[in-house]
């Protein structure tokens, strides 16, 4: 790391003075607005802002008419001389009541405005995630209002989509695929590799997203945009950063950021640098009694004691640290052509997963010690884009990139000395190219070519804990390949003014090899090899005759095919059952259609629905199985039912997404966010069963006032109970997770969440945020985790911007 301070010291030392240039700012935040058009009508000349919010005036100096206008925001007209009074600096307000989001940032990798996309499209943006200080990434998306997260550890946060989740959803980073072979279907953690510091927005593209990101994208799409360097407009060097430090009371948290941009005329960079420790989480105090830790393992003197909580609030073990940092370069090859770098480097320290340490056995905790090792995270991308014409494309973009993963389970029973070792590593590469072409006014093609390469290196080890000694032992997964190539065409199509019509297909061919020589089970074959491909479509159309009418329809198919954790990983899944290695595997197909509408009534109330149902055929299922003609196994020392991935169910999930925005006066401003599911499995039997990842009811009302220099927010979160005949048969056999009903079975209360965040802006550059979250402390579980919310939580933080 030592490098990249070398390299500060230098540029900070050629840093000049900014050229004079105007700079536009959100008036409510102060954060740098990209894209804002700067032009004058008489004259038909203007410009755009850049990602500093700052554009170059050019010819429109002097001119006693400059409009800067933004889609969701008011339009300011100013003249030169006024713009002078201001020192070049223009503030802009937002309309409180628009159809937004004004800019799809990644879907499909191209910046595109929200009118063109027949799906439903939600954003994450930069301002919103200041002000509502999640800690980390998961929770970001959890505070949108769209999208139920899990937990089982604090390390930790599973998003669940229309009724799907783990590796049916997809996940982009910077437009690079960041699912990988072994992305399970249970519940994923590596949504927190990411750095909510570091995030200019997020997008979420509803339903299946398969034309363009081919595997996995069958609930939906979230699409994450790091921060990204911006050249300086004229010869000088621009220097500006961020500065952040933290503090939340629910689990003692002390983090600090910091972030510096420099930017040049033709090159530009940036870094950014996050730290995190967070403690023990503590849940709150009305609620379900089960729900307390009223005991926890320690090991003394040798052997793994029961203790005495002192606080039965404290959920041990719940702490851990965690460490990020992302370089950024960008260089202007030629007019119209860039080039970019990007590293990303993620390090959680271990954590304990803390479902597993409430499983009793025979009135014992089950485990001695159950944790997760280091999550590790590492990407390297290079990226090369053009917007020089050509007879094949109007605009290119071409991207390399190279990610390696790495994550373990450390297991041991209680009072066992031997301790399971079992550690992942995933080497992922990959490569697309991206192209639009402009086939006249009203016809845009969107064409591309994608090859992903997945190398699986698993390995198991069994410690004594005593002595010392180890030797190997059953890995997790077998050595492994998984590879997808694929070749997509989309097209848009404006047929008036008011209709558009778009459509697409992608062919996919995806190939994977297990070799499961070195597999302690005995296994009838010793190795597996998967050829398939898929063929995918989607059609739209849309209605939109000005900025406060839009409707949708879409028709569109995915698909999901299966990869090394589905076929090939061995580990205990539940108390009593291990899940086996099964070849006999095909793709998961979804078929989805859904109807979106959304309509501004005058200045003053907005309101938009999405409906959506998915038919899911050949689900890739947990279910019993047999191995050597056998249904159950000794694995670890107990007698285990075997189970096995397998196409064996079908599924269908619906619902609805709803919103409601009403300007109150000036300033104020009401908005409620709330989604609605239902899912159903059927297996080959004919067994009906509610699917797992289909969350009860949810969402999000907040009343928001700004004014001048500050800002606050009052919200309720919410979200509704599951009763026990409501839950999937494979969550009733959790009862160590959920609140026991008058008849002694497991249920998952009702729940709801007051809480009260502010900023204000102290002085230039100065950003002081407060919030009081949970402020009536309930202790409640949200639906399928294993982690207790946070109680009553104090956060306070303050941002020094340069």
């Amino acid at each position: 790391m030592k490098y990249i301070f070398v390299v500060w010291g230098f540029l900070l030392l050629a840093a000049g003075l900014p050229a004079q240039t105007v700079k536009v700012t959100d008036a409510d935040t102060g954060e740098p607005m990209i894209g804002v058009q700067i032009i004058n009508y008489a004259t038909s000349s203007g410009t755009f802002t850049d990602e500093l919010g700052r554009g170059d005036l050019g010819d429109l100096a002097q001119l006693d008419t400059i409009h800067f206008q933004y889609l969701g925001y008011q339009t300011q007209v100013l003249s030169f001389s006024a713009l002078k009074k201001q020192k070049f600096k223009v503030k802009m307000a937002e309309d409180q009541i628009f159809i937004g989001p004004p800019i799809i940032i990644e879907s499909p990798r191209w910046d595109l405005k929200a009118q063109n996309s027949s799906a439903k499209v939600s954003q994450i943006s930069r301002r919103e995630v200041r002000l509502q200080n999640p800690q980390t990434a998961a929770d970001m998306l959890g505070r949108s209002g769209e999208i139920f997260v899990q937990k089982s550890q604090q390390g930790g946060g599973s998003p669940m989509i229309r009724g799907f989740a783990a590796n049916r959803l997809l996940y982009t980073v910077d437009g690079v695929r960041m699912n990988t072979a072994i992305f399970r279907s249970g519940n994923l953690q590596n949504v927190i590799s990411l750095d909510p510091f570091a995030m200019e927005e997020a997008e979420v593209l509803f339903g299946p997203g398969s034309i363009i990101y081919g595997s996995d994208a069958i609930g939906g799409v979230m699409g994450f945009q790091t921060l990204r360097p911006n050249f300086q407009v004229g010869s000088s060097t621009d220097v500006s950063g961020n500065a952040v430090v933290r503090y939340s009371s629910a689990n003692q948290e002390r983090t600090g950021h910091l972030d510096l941009h420099v930017g040049r005329k033709k090159w530009a960079s940036i870094t950014s640098v996050s730290g995190n420790r967070y403690g023990d989480l503590r849940m709150g105090t009305n609620g379900p009694a089960e729900y307390l830790r009223p005991t926890y393992v320690a090991r003394i003197d040798g052997r793994d004691t029961v203790l005495t909580n002192s606080d039965p609030r404290r959920q041990v073990p719940t702490g851990y640290d965690q460490f990020n940092v992302m370089q950024k370069f960008r260089f202007l090859l030629a007019p119209r052509v860039m080039l970019d770098y990007g590293f990303h480097w993620s390090e959680t320290s271990e954590f304990g997963r803390y479902d597993r340490h409430l499983q009793l056995q025979n009135g014992t905790p089950r485990y001695g010690e159950w944790r997760y090792g280091p999550q590790q995270w590492m990407m390297h991308t290079l990226q090369l884009q053009s917007t020089k014409r050509t007879k094949l494309w109007n605009s290119l973009s071409a991207r390399l990139a190279y990610q390696r993963f790495g994550e373990s389970r450390i297991n041991r029973r209680f009072n066992d000395p031997l301790r399971q070792i079992r550690t992942e590593q995933v080497d992922a590469y990959s490569a697309n190219l991206d192209l639009k072409k402009s086939l006249g006014p009203r016809h845009n093609l969107l064409y591309g070519f994608e090859a992903v390469f997945n190398d699986v290196a698993s390995v198991g080890l069994q410690e004594h804990i005593v002595s010392g000694e180890t030797q190997p032992a059953q890995a997790r997964y077998p050595e492994s390949t998984w590879g997808t190539y694929a070749a997509y065409l989309s097209d848009m199509f404006d047929l008036t003014n008011d209709w558009k019509l778009q459509g697409g297909i992608r062919y996919s061919n995806y190939r994977m090899f297990a070799d499961f020589s070195s597999a302690q089970l005995s296994l009838p074959f010793t190795d597996a090899l998967l050829s398939d491909g898929s063929l995918n479509g989607n059609v739209g159309v849309i209605y939109a005759p000005n900025f406060r009418w839009r409707i949708s329809g879409n028709l569109s198919t995915g698909f999901r095919a299966p990869n090394v954790d589905d076929l090939g990983k061995i580990f205990d899944s539940e108390p009593g059952a291990v899940v086996v290695p099964n070849p006999d595997l095909r793709a998961e197909y979804a078929y989805n259609g859904d109807f979106n509408v959304a309509k501004v009534f005058g200045e003053y109330l907005k309101l938009d629905l999405s409906g959506f149902y998915t038919y899911l055929d050949n689900a890739l299922v947990r279910r019993d199985f047999t191995l050597n003609g056998q249904d159950s196994i000794l694995y670890e020392g107990e007698l285990s039912r075997v189970q096995a991935i397998q196409n064996a169910a079908q599924a269908d999930v619906y619902g609805f997404q709803a919103g409601i925005e009403i300007s109150l006066r000036e300033g104020w401003l009401l908005s409620t966010r709330y989604n609605f599911q239902r899912g159903m499995e059927e297996t080959d039997d004919g067994i009906e069963n509610p699917s797992r990842h289909a969350a009860p009811a949810f969402g999000v009302t907040r009343v928001t006032y700004s004014r001048d220099r500050w800002k606050v927010v009052g919200m309720v979160e919410y979200a509704g109970k599951k009763e026990f005949e409501e839950l999937p048969i494979g969550e009733q056999n959790k009862p160590h997770l959920y609140a026991i009903d008058d008849n002694g079975d497991p249920w998952s209360p009702a729940w709801y969440v007051l809480s009260l965040k502010g900023e204000l802006e102290l002085s230039e550059g100065w950003l002081l945020n407060l919030g009081l979250e949970n402020i009536t402390n309930q202790r409640y579980r949200p639906f399928s985790s294993g982690l207790v919310a946070p109680g009553r939580n104090l956060v306070v933080s303050t941002r020094y911007s340069f």
